[in-house]
């Protein structure tokens, strides 16, 4: 169904592996339903005991989603919808949530640059993820960088990291590496770089019964080789910071600490949409109290609201289209952000009934 999804069945394993190097495996509609329709075909066939998701360049597993698409599609009617736009985001969380609840092994080799919407394909649920960072790992959740919110489950996973932490992600869209991948709980193993090709070896020879404890066999000591998570050294400053009610709150907390973490994280802020990180406080505090069905529905709510308002479509045009990196936001000053403004991306954008992804439990 796509020429950037490699596909096939090998000694009892399903191979999905992405294959669009120049744009980082960033998803297209045609990436999402080619790795839908394989997980489906692979759910309930006896053949296939474990699933491996890996990327065909060590650049990247998957950079997001398909941003020039999300611009292109937003402009092409009046409110910044269009029906190929809105049947991506009805898919791809579909797909998360496919993943999220896979009943076999689904294991994601997350090496180079896995952000947004890789991410949702990386993070399988509990029972059967294996999550695999190397010293090239990049992870973020950097939505809020061109006027987005952190979706793809990000609600969810995001809102259940260690203390105030996801928050921190979620507002800053900074980069982070494998020592927080595994103190963020959003990886199981590490596997040092130059291991890779013996782990790949592995993986291609063992039969998908007993991928999973092969693999955590190539699994290191992170301490010995990528340091320690700069995240949970500084949880505390992040806590006291990230933990305060609003993102005015935060951001003058922010003013008054001269550590360099703490001015990173303003740094990052200050080049944010100001609308869009409010939402994002608000969208991670409801995440918290709602299961992953919950969270996708309302991020697919939130960002029917979020195209309707157009912030991501200048945030897209100023990072990816013209490059100029001055988005005009809208508004462009926190203080003029208003609770209303906020409460209006989480008003329903269909009656229960009708919601697209209604069916997911």
């Amino acid at each position: 169904m796509s020429e950037h999804v490699l596909i096939r069945v090998e000694n009892g394993t399903g191979f999905i592996t992405l294959d669009r190097p120049r744009a980082l495996n960033s998803l297209s509609l045609d990436m999402v339903r080619a790795m839908t329709a394989a997980l489906l075909q692979w759910r309930g066939d006896a053949g296939v005991a474990a699933v491996v998701v890996r990327s065909t360049s060590e650049k990247a597993l998957c950079a997001g989603g398909d941003i020039r698409f999300f611009h292109d599609a937003g402009r092409a009617t009046p409110q910044g919808g269009s029906a190929l736009l809105e049947d991506f985001f009805t898919e791809e969380y579909a797909l998360n949530h496919l993943i999220h609840f896979y009943p076999k092994p689904y294991i994601a080799l997350m090496d180079g640059v896995v952000m947004g919407g890789g991410m949702g394909v990386a993070q399988g649920g509990p029972d059967c993820a294996v999550r695999v960072v190397t010293s090239r790992t990049k992870m973020a959740m950097p939505e809020v960088n061109i006027g987005l919110f952190p979706d793809v489950g990000g609600s969810h996973f995001l809102s259940r990291a260690p203390g105030h932490l996801g928050i921190y992600l979620g507002l800053t869209g900074l980069t982070v590496g494998a020592a927080d991948a595994l103190y963020l709980n959003l990886a199981d193993h590490f596997v040092p770089d130059g291991e890779l090709p013996a782990l790949s070896d592995l993986i291609d020879s063992t039969s998908g019964g007993g991928l999973r404890e092969a693999i955590a066999t190539f699994a290191r000591p992170l301490r010995d080789s990528a340091g320690a998570s700069a995240l949970q050294a500084n949880r505390a400053l992040v806590d006291r910071h990230f933990g305060l009610p609003t993102v005015a709150a935060i951001m003058d907390s922010l003013r008054g600490d001269d550590d360099p973490f703490a001015r990173a994280a303003l740094a990052a802020m200050a080049q944010r949409s100001p609308l869009m990180m409010c939402v994002t406080l608000e969208l991670l505090r409801r995440g918290a109290a709602l299961d992953v069905a919950g969270c996708l529905r309302m991020e697919r709510s939130v960002v029917r609201r979020t195209f309707e308002h157009g912030e991501v479509l200048e945030g897209v045009r100023a990072l990816v289209i013209d490059k100029d990196n001055a988005p005009r936001w809208n508004p462009p000053a926190l203080g003029d952000v208003t609770e209303a403004m906020v409460a209006r991306f989480f008003e329903p954008a269909w009656p229960d009934h009708a919601h697209p992804l209604r069916h997911l439990d």
